[in-house]
């Protein structure tokens, strides 16, 4: 069963605490320091963590990784200004000097003064189990050939493979100058398959993968067997495309994992430090139509076991759902407790870092747009000409502007309201907020991603999710090969 959290601040103490000679108590000692002058909040972050990589290809696993991080952040914010140092020792002196630097942005005054009360507990959404112990090194190798030797059976056009298995454990201690103490223990694992086919000398290439916070278990023969297929399947499709046609047109996105559009032409706009700087697209309309009607977007941080999910968010914050956008109106943004302080609006559990060495920023966690209405054959009935997008590779966005370019690695050509030939090339140009109240259709199959997503932002990257319904958008720019 996953663990309260009475339990995971004991895990916590005796993995972070008690080695370096410290308890919860002693921590006192150090916001004593911080707290000389007059700060507006303060926290520490304490972070122990294992990870290791291993990665197949040509049926011989070449690479091993295994590292073991293990530090804490400590941050004072005064106003808009924040302090921070970090340190690789977590004994008294490395901390009480990491708090002299800190302290410095205060004002003078020692009014002691802090912006948040005590956070309730967080949630138990995964169980606190060590991924890299749950598997032998040989079976890790073992499970990566497997999986090789099922996408090889698959079709003799396969010619290359290569797959990847990533594990994490991961104990944060979060303590903040008002009393707060909040603890989390993270387990993380993910697999990925890469295959390249060929015939008559074309190559095209498929991927597949998942994961989520749970141990290497959840890695079947079963689950592997459906990582194994898609990828080939893609790449198979890849093989048949003809080039992609050009100009504004309809597009149907596929449930799932297309909503990482989202999540990057919208999500990023909706966070708190950008809205709060004005920088965004979305600053200053709450309350406002920023999407058709029947477009509900929402972050959620409870989901148990998905990969974005968090019991707290890194500054002690229970994660929550946040509804973005309800039936196209701009309900609310994804919040650290800086931004929400100075916004004036509530904490929404969004704080996130890399790891302790990194500062907090608002980020998303498992970013979705909730289902509609309608049948999904119904929306591909519905578009005379158009394209299918199922895949998306690499895009890039304007935060200022909400201006997208992104490229498909699986689509096909609508016509007639039947899908035809697959095409290659394919790239969709648009904006965000634009691109939002384009959308005439939403389909009743919402889907999230099978658990692969990474986020980067200002140079700190973080697991997320993502998701929505197959949806039709009228008039998107499509840049195309033909």
């Amino acid at each position: 069963m996953p663990q309260s959290q009475t339990s995971m601040l004991a895990t916590a103490n005796a993995v972070l605490l008690a080695p370096c000679g410290l308890d919860i108590g002693s921590l006192d000692r150090v916001f004593g320091h911080i707290m000389q002058r007059e700060v507006d909040y303060a926290d520490l972050y304490f972070q122990y963590a294992r990870s290791e990589g291993w990665s197949l290809e040509e049926g011989i696993v070449k690479s091993g990784s295994f590292s073991i991080e293990q530090g804490v952040g400590v941050r004072a914010i005064s106003g808009e200004k924040t302090a921070f140092a970090y340190s690789e020792d977590i004994g008294m002196p490395a901390l009480l000097a990491a708090a002299d630097t800190t302290r410095a942005i205060g004002r003078q005054g020692g009014n002691n003064r802090v912006g948040l009360s005590h956070s309730p507990g967080g949630h138990a959404l995964y169980k606190p189990d060590d991924p890299l112990a749950s598997l032998p090194e040989a079976e890790k190798v073992r499970l990566l050939e497997r999986l090789e030797q099922m996408c090889r059976a698959i079709d003799p056009r396969v010619t290359q493979v290569m797959a990847s298995l990533a594990g994490s454990y991961e104990v944060v201690l979060v303590a903040r100058a008002d009393g707060m103490r909040a603890a989390d223990v993270r387990p993380l694992v993910r697999v990925s398959v890469q295959v390249i086919v060929e015939q008559g000398g074309r190559r095209e290439q498929g991927s597949a993968g998942g994961g989520g916070r749970r141990g290497y278990a959840m890695f079947s023969d079963t689950v592997l067997a459906e990582y194994a297929a898609l990828a080939v399947q893609n790449a198979l499709t890849n093989l048949e495309s003809q080039a992609a046609p050009a100009g504004s047109m309809t597009v149907v996105l596929g449930p799932g994992w297309p909503g990482v559009l989202l999540h990057e032409a919208i999500g990023h706009g909706l966070e708190g430090d950008f809205n709060r700087k004005g920088s965004s697209a979305f600053a200053g309309r709450l309350g406002k139509r920023v999407a058709a009607k029947g477009v509900t977007v929402v972050d959620d941080g409870t989901m148990p076991e998905r990969r974005g999910s968090l019991n707290i968010d890194d500054e002690g914050n229970p994660t929550q759902c946040t509804t973005l956008i309800e039936d196209g109106i701009l309900r609310g943004y994804m919040q650290d407790s800086m931004n929400a302080r100075l916004m004036g609006m509530p904490v929404t559990g969004n704080g996130r870092r890399e790891s302790y060495a990194s500062v907090v920023m608002p980020r998303m966690t498992n970013t979705y747009m909730r289902a509609g209405d309608r049948d999904p054959k119904e929306i591909i009935a519905s578009v005379d000409k158009g394209i299918y997008a199922v895949n998306f590779g690499g895009g890039q966005v304007d935060i200022t502007n909400g201006k997208f370019v992104f490229s498909c690695t699986l689509a096909f050509r609508i016509e007639g309201g039947r899908i035809g030939a697959p095409i290659k090339g394919a790239t969709l140009i648009g904006n965000g907020p634009d691109a939002l109240k384009r959308v005439t259709m939403v389909g009743n199959d919402l889907e999230l991603d099978t658990g692969v997503g990474v986020c980067g932002k200002d140079g700190q990257s973080v697991p997320v999710g993502v998701g929505q319904p197959t949806l039709r958008i009228d008039g998107l720019t499509v840049g195309g090969t033909a």
